[in-house]
């Protein structure tokens, strides 16, 4: 039984043996309390001043006290007709001092803190302690550190208040010492591996630190994975499962990937659908993927942005273009439709530069060859950065397209 319910359990049997008979209340008097006001109490209280207590509803009482949070012992009495209610708050947080940590930032840590009711200043709860110990933990998990320790110290201070003294042990990073890919056929261990920014220990890891294991990092080389088959015409491809495994003495990682590669898919047929706006055959010139083509998605996804630009260059500034295959299992065919909507043309409303401190906007404006109010196309936007980035006193040009709220064009 945790300490909250032994404190229930106690105010109540102390409550409902100090009232074993009703009475009218007559008055409700609160002690003991320091920080928190009797407003707060009377508020929560589900008693007022005239009416008839009941030995029973004295747990319901109880009970709606202890929930405030702002307690740690309450007992209740009588005397005639008043009610007495005897609180000992929970300490308040006169600091947080956090000691050991180098790969989270205090700051960072003490805003982690905070968003679980743990600041200065605010009620102290033992539990919410421990369990922002343990979630402090699996953050340095996620990171690699295994073998990572946080352990929290309470000390008491004067005037019923705490301060607490975390201190992190977060360990060393766990090094990768073999990756394991099970299920590829077509393509080399040593190839797809070459494509992971996760490597195994080598003589040069303590520079490029490669070997240290990362969530992300293990995310982004499935998804680079994923891309270098369905290139490559394998539309089944898919990743199985992945099994991280620990070494005992938590130094060492184990990375297994299992994978079907699947059947390799030619294209069978390319369509456009919706409204190109310009002439097909314009649309058909800009095409990458080809009928009887071995099927690749990075030149599904180029297509789409090349028949973007060109709608572009219209003035279709916020055209959506989208390659969508449809894949024929029996014959190991694939349509590819290319959705088009161009939207509405755009017009340039303004065109407005920042962070030219000692270059005048007449100076720049010069070099442009989009002007305002005129149709915007991406073909002139993509020729007025290149003069700009000429110039040669420029460090960094980039250019955003903006939206303008509540307009269409």
């Amino acid at each position: 039984m945790n300490y909250f319910l032994k404190a229930v359990s106690l105010g109540l049997m102390l409550a409902v043996s100090a009232m074993a008979q009703s009475f009218v209340v007559s008055d409700i008097r609160v002690e003991g309390l320091q920080r928190v006001s009797a407003g707060t109490v009377f508020s929560e209280l589900p008693v007022r001043v005239g009416d008839e207590l009941e030995a029973m509803e004295v747990q319901g009482l109880t009970r709606a006290l202890f929930r405030t949070g702002y307690f740690e012992d309450i007992q209740i009495s009588r005397e005639n007709d008043i009610l007495v209610i005897i609180v000992r708050e929970r300490p308040a947080i006169s600091s947080i001092e956090i000691n050991g940590n180098k790969a989270i930032a205090t700051e960072d840590l003490l805003k982690g803190m905070e968003e679980n009711g743990l600041a200065e200043g605010h009620i102290f709860k033992r539990a919410t302690l421990e369990g922002l110990a343990k979630e402090l933990e699996r953050q340095y998990v996620a990171q690699g550190r295994y073998g990572a320790n946080v352990e929290a110290e309470v000390k008491e201070l004067p005037r019923n208040q705490v301060k607490l003294r975390v201190t992190v042990d977060e360990g060393s990073v766990a090094a990768i010492k073999h990756i394991n890919i099970v299920g590829n056929r077509v393509f080399s261990d040593e190839e797809l591996k070459g494509i992971f920014e996760l490597r195994t220990t080598g003589w040069l890891s303590w520079l490029r630190r490669d070997d240290k294991y990362s969530r992300e990092k293990l995310t982004g080389d499935l998804e680079r994975l994923q891309s270098y088959y369905l290139d490559r015409g394998y539309l089944g491809f898919q990743i199985d499962s992945t099994q991280v495994s620990l070494s005992p003495d938590k130094k060492s990682v184990f990375i297994t990937v299992n994978m079907t590669e699947g059947d390799i898919y030619t294209v069978g047929e390319v369509e456009l659908a919706g409204d190109p706006v310009v002439p097909e055959e314009e649309i058909r010139r800009l095409l990458l993927v080809r009928e009887g083509e071995t099927f690749s998605q990075v030149k599904m996804t180029t297509t789409s942005d090349f028949i973007a630009q060109r709608l572009g260059n219209k003035g279709y500034a916020f055209a959506d273009v989208n390659g969508i295959p449809e894949a024929d299992k029996e014959d190991k065919t694939v349509k590819v439709t290319f959705f088009i909507n161009p939207g509405k043309r755009v017009y340039v409303r303004r065109i407005s530069f920042r962070g030219n401190t000692r270059t005048a906007d007449e100076v720049l404006r010069r070099e442009l060859r989009q002007m305002e109010s005129a149709l915007a196309s991406s073909a002139r936007i993509e020729q007025s950065k290149a003069r700009l980035e000429r110039l040669g006193y420029l460090k960094v040009v980039e250019v955003k397209t903006v939206e303008v709220p509540r307009t269409s064009d």
